[in-house]
C-alpha cells in the first residue's frame, strides 16, 4: 500500500487540505520515524522538526509539540499543568488516543479530542516539518500555521 492511501495519512491531508491546501503530505522515499531521520531525509536542521509526543497525568491525555533537537522537560509540565503526576504514554496509548503508530504520530488528525502544547522554540526556524500519520510522510508548515491549525497553547516545554 502507498504512504498516501493509509486512513491515517488520509486523516492528516484532509485537515491540512480544509486548512490551506498549499500545505501538502510528501512521501519521503526513506523513514521520518525520528526527527534525526526525518532531518537526514529531508537535509534540514533536526530542530525544524516537529516531534509530536503524548503525555498523560492521572486522567488526561495531551500533546506536546517539540523541536527535534530539545527535549520536553517533565518539570516545566508539571508546573505548567500544575499537575504531581506526569508520564509519557506507551505505545497503545498513543495508537488508541491519537490514531497514529509512534513515528508517524501527527499533530493534527487525532481520534480523540487532545490539548496540544506547542513548544516556543519551533518560533525560530521560518519552515517546521511534521509527521503526516506514516513514518515516511510528513508536511511543511510554519510555526503561525501550526499554532492556528491545531489551537494549541504555546508554551516554555523544553530543556
Amino acid at each position: 500500500m502507498e504512504n498516501f492511501e493509509t486512513e491515517s495519512v488520509k486523516r492528516v491531508k484532509a485537515i491540512l487540505s480544509k486548512y490551506n491546501s498549499k500545505i501538502k503530505v510528501i512521501s519521503l522515499n526513506s523513514s521520518a520515524r525520528t526527527a534525526e531521520d526525518a532531518a537526514n531525509s529531508l537535509s534540514c536542521d533536526i530542530g525544524a522538526i516537529v516531534k509530536s509526543l503524548l503525555f498523560r497525568d492521572e486522567k488526561n491525555y495531551f500533546i506536546c509539540l517539540v523541536a527535534g533537537d530539545k527535549r520536553c522537560s517533565l518539570s516545566k509540565l508539571k508546573f505548567l499543568l500544575n499537575k504531581k503526576d506526569i508520564s509519557m504514554a506507551n505505545a497503545d496509548e498513543v495508537k488508541e488516543y491519537t490514531g497514529f503508530s509512534i513515528g508517524g504520530v501527527s499533530p493534527v488528525g487525532h481520534t480523540k479530542k487532545l490539548d496540544i502544547l506547542i513548544d516556543k522554540s519551533l518560533k525560530r526556524f521560518q519552515n517546521i516539518y511534521a509527521a503526516a500519520g506514516h513514518p515516511n510522510c510528513i508536511f511543511k508548515i510554519t510555526y503561525k500555521e501550526l499554532v492556528e491549525i491545531t489551537k494549541g497553547s504555546e508554551k516554555e516545554l523544553s530543556e
